[in-house]
């Protein structure tokens, strides 16, 4: 799909130099970087979704774990 974007002239002839150097076109450039840019604050979306959660629900360990788990690191060989 074709489209028309402004961006600040500082970033697009970073982004020619980038993408020359890359050797890569510039719509693959710009394509790569709002995928990346997306992924990334899908994953914050769902970081943020868990922290949420994570403030109304206990997520202390359970204190029969805790203790079964520090008698099997004491039993560890360092």
């Amino acid at each position: 799909m074709k489209t028309a974007v402004s961006i600040k002239d500082k970033v697009f002839q970073n982004a020619e130099k980038f993408a020359k150097k890359a050797k890569i076109s510039r719509s693959q450039l710009y394509s790569d970087a709002l995928e990346e840019y997306l992924a990334k604050r899908d994953e914050q979306a769902l970081i943020d979704q868990i922290n949420a959660v994570c403030e109304e629900v206990d997520t202390s360990l359970d204190p029969a774990i805790r203790l079964y788990q520090s008698r099997a690191i004491k039993r560890e060989k360092w």
